[in-house]
């Protein structure tokens, strides 16, 4: 049996580029297509010191998740499960209240993280207010 080279625990990113559904990187440490195809499905955690700045009104997705959804009526719609990549804007998921996780995509509402429907977003009060009914 031919033991391969353990990988780091710690991989330094030579190079990334964007390939149909996913991404491709080149790393340093791991010369092969072997190698590489061992770190497939690999969770990868990047520190938060190395995100770059946002402007004003953007946002990171994971500071997103978690925060409380109200309509301008004060409303609770729920809380922010995840997000939808919709192409030219992004889609909120979410959990109304009184579901617990998981639950079905026809139980979760879905608002366009667009400023046509979004009021305002308070990280710090963790909330997000938005123009957008109990009905829909």
């Amino acid at each position: 049996m031919v033991r391969s080279k353990p990988l780091p625990r710690l991989l330094k990113i030579l190079s990334i580029r964007e390939h149909g559904e996913g991404i491709v990187a080149s790393v340093q440490d791991v010369a092969d297509r072997n190698a590489a195809e061992a770190l497939r499905g690999a969770r990868i955690f990047i520190s938060r010191s190395a995100f770059p700045s946002t402007n004003p009104d953007e946002y990171y997705w994971v500071d997103l998740i978690g925060l409380n959804v109200v309509n301008r009526q004060g409303e609770a719609l729920g809380e922010v499960i995840g997000l939808i990549d919709a192409g030219p804007h992004s889609v909120l998921r979410i959990m109304p209240p009184g579901f617990t996780a998981p639950i079905k995509p026809d139980q979760e509402r879905l608002v366009p993280f667009v400023a046509a429907f979004v009021d305002d977003v308070d990280l710090e009060q963790r909330q997000i207010t938005v123009d957008w009914g109990l009905d829909f």
